[in-house]
């Protein structure tokens, strides 16, 4: 059941994707080449095809201008329990 959730989540990211891309009003090709990724690539981001490497969705998300957004997003210190809980981020490792 865990599985269904993320694969729900992943399709969800895809769309995002292609909202932003319709947003800026940019075609599929325009952000496939600057990606650097066939359009083949970008489609199957946009429907959520978790096959992608993680490195293709990042160029995706440079492409168009939301890369930075989304580092900032997952930066621990960004939120209240990343920040309470400072310290265990010079931890070598969890425990």
């Amino acid at each position: 059941m865990v599985g269904y959730r993320i694969d729900r989540q992943i399709v969800a990211f895809g769309e995002h994707v292609r909202g932003w891309r319709m947003v800026l009003g940019l075609t599929a090709q325009q952000v496939a080449e600057r990606a650097d990724i066939t359009r083949d690539t970008l489609r199957k981001i946009e429907t959520g095809d978790p096959s992608v490497s993680f490195r293709n969705v990042a160029q995706v998300l440079r492409a168009l201008g939301v890369l930075d957004q989304v580092v900032d997003v997952i930066d621990p210190l960004s939120s209240d329990i990343g920040r309470l809980r400072a310290g265990s981020l010079a931890k070598r490792r969890a425990r």
